[in-house]
This record gives structure tokens, sequence and C-alpha cells, in this order.
């Protein structure tokens, strides 16, 4: 199987790598804007560098994953569809970012639609990397969810710092679905660049909820705490792969899960992207649909462009009238 690398920076090198490398049936490949960074990668992992998009494609890589920064990830994206018709996109997250991931505005919205219908058009199957879907707590709440029969989310609240932000959102549409309509505000302070953001919304379910994001909360601290009220229980997950708390209706008892002492979050953060890179893969191998689509990465962007619009204009935001998604995979926008 072939892989093929597109941004050999930090996150290629910690987070997929290492585990790519390993696999006695992956081949890799590599591009970057920065050729010592892609001859560094291929020294230390094995593989080949390509001079260009079309050098890496002439290979025919069964995938190319896009690990760019989300600033750099459009411009990338749309360079490899200019140099043929790659089979199949894994794109990190968020999908689009100009101005960063804790800036997101409506043109990123808009230009993620594009660069999936212009892949769909080419054929490519997309996919997101959404790593936190793989936790174990995300993977255990959603059994809960399933087999105790907790009903739909009715209610969320969401408290997230910037660098979970993306991956957060995803979490709530997985749980609950896509957002209906959201009203924001912005904060006054800058933290490290960003103005917080908080939000009250509803999903097209009809649950009610909250998110506020901030890059003022410290690394040390939990780096999110979700709230999800279900008809029939409430789950609640702080940090990364932390702490899970269930209560369900009609049992006198909570029930928690945490990891035991000699484990960290960053452990298990690790560990997430190996299994997702491990799920896609295998998708690769069966030629089956990916674990993360691609649409899950506008569906994101989705709403924090309809949150970014509703502090702009000061109202309350139709999310799926205003920026619309098409049925059948692809998206479109106003």
């Amino acid at each position: 199987m072939k892989i093929a690398i597109v941004g050999t920076g930090g996150v290629a090198r910690g987070n997929y790598l290492p585990f790519l490398a390993q696999q006695q049936d992956v081949t890799l490949s590599y591009f970057s804007r920065t050729p010592e960074k892609a001859e560094a990668c291929a020294r230390d992992f094995g593989g080949r560098v390509a001079g260009s998009p079309a050098e890496l494609l002439a290979d025919d890589p069964d995938a190319v994953l896009v690990l760019t920064r989300e600033t750099q990830r459009y411009d990338a994206v749309n360079a490899l569809l200019d140099a043929g018709r790659p089979r199949r996109l894994f794109f990190e997250k968020p999908l689009v970012a100009l101005n960063g991931q804790a800036n997101v505005r409506e043109e990123d919205f808009t230009l993620a639609a594009s660069l999936l219908q212009r892949a769909e058009q080419a054929g490519a199957q997309t996919a997101m990397v959404f790593n936190y879907r793989f936790f174990e707590q995300t993977r255990r709440a959603r059994q809960i969810v399933e087999s105790r029969n907790l009903g739909p989310l009715q209610q969320a609240a969401l408290l997230v710092n910037y660098a979970c932000w993306s991956h957060c959102i995803d979490l709530l549409s997985l749980f609950g679905g896509r957002a209906a309509t959201i009203t924001a505000l912005a904060g006054a302070t800058e933290y490290q660049g960003a103005v917080d953001v908080t939000a009250a919304f509803t999903l097209t379910n009809g649950a009610t909820g909250s998110i506020l994001g901030t890059s003022g909360t410290d690394f040390s601290l939990a780096l999110y705490d979700m709230t999800l009220c279900f008809a029939q229980g409430v789950l609640r997950f702080r940090d990364l792969d932390g702490t899970l708390e269930v209560y369900q209706q009609g049992n006198r008892y909570a029930e928690s899960y945490a990891l035991i002492p000699n484990h960290s979050r960053w452990d298990q953060y690790a560990a997430s992207f190996e299994k997702a890179l491990a799920a896609y893969l295998d998708s690769v191998r069966e030629n089956a649909p990916p674990p993360v689509p691609g649409m899950a990465g506008v569906e994101e962007l989705q709403f924090e462009a309809a949150l970014r619009r509703s502090i702009a204009e000061r109202r309350p935001v139709q999310v799926q009238q205003e920026f619309p998604l098409a049925l059948g995979g692809g998206a479109t926008c106003k």
C-alpha cells in the first residue's frame, strides 16, 4: 500500500510517521515546500522524496495524507488536484483555517466546501482525522449511549481550550447531530492572540446547549469539559481521554471511568492517532468508506462559520439555511 505525505513538519513526524513506518505493507513518499524536511523524514522513516505534487502522484499512491498547517492546507490540496487525480485524500484538522484554528472565519467554510466539491469531482474519496473519536472514553461513551438506550441528546454544555476546539465541535456533532441555530458573543480580552467566544445553540434534533472557546485556560488543567444530557442519562467528559462520568436515570450510583496513575493524557493522545490511522488504513485495504468522512471537516467549519457570523451581525444564525450542506457528501455554500 502506497501512502503519500504532504507536509513533513512536527505533526507528521510526531503523530503519523512513527506508526506508518511500522506497517509492513506500507511504503511512504513525501512532498514538502521545504525539501530538507522531506529528506529528513525519508532518512528517518524510509521512503522517497518527490520534487513536486505531480511527481508525488505519478506513483499512484493509494492515499495522500495532507498534514500541512491548517493555514496552508487549502493551497496544498488545490496544488494536488491541479497536478493529478488522487484516489484518496486524508486531512488533518481543521480542514481549512487561513488565520489559524483559534480564528476561523466564514471564508474557511466556503473554501473547505469548495475543496471537498473539487475532490469529489476528481473522483477522490475524502477523510478527516478527528482522532478524539478514537479515545477510549469516546468509544465507551458511544457504547453506553447505544447499549443502554439513553435516547437522543437533549442538552449540552462545553468549555473548550482552542487547542481542542475543532475536535470538540466534531464530538458534539457525533453525539447530537448538526447545528440548527447559533447565537454568539465575543469577549474583549485576547489570550494568545484569540478572544474568547461563547454561543448558545440548538441542534437539528431539537437539543439545546452552550459552548465557550478560549485560549485562556492553562495546559496543566483540563483542556475541555463536556456535559451531554440525553433523554435517559448524562455523560460528562474531561480532558484528553480523561475522566468519563455516567449518570443514568433509575440508578442511585454514578459511574466514573478514569486512567490509572501510570498512564498520562499525552500517552492517550498519541495512542488516539495510532487508532485513527489503523482504522483509516484498514478502510483503504478493504476499499471501504473511511471511518471519518471528509464531510465531517466541512460540518465542523459550518458550526464555526455560523458562530462568527452571529458575532459579527449580532443576531441568531439559521445554520443550515445560511451555510447549507449538499446531500450525498458534497457541500455547497452561498
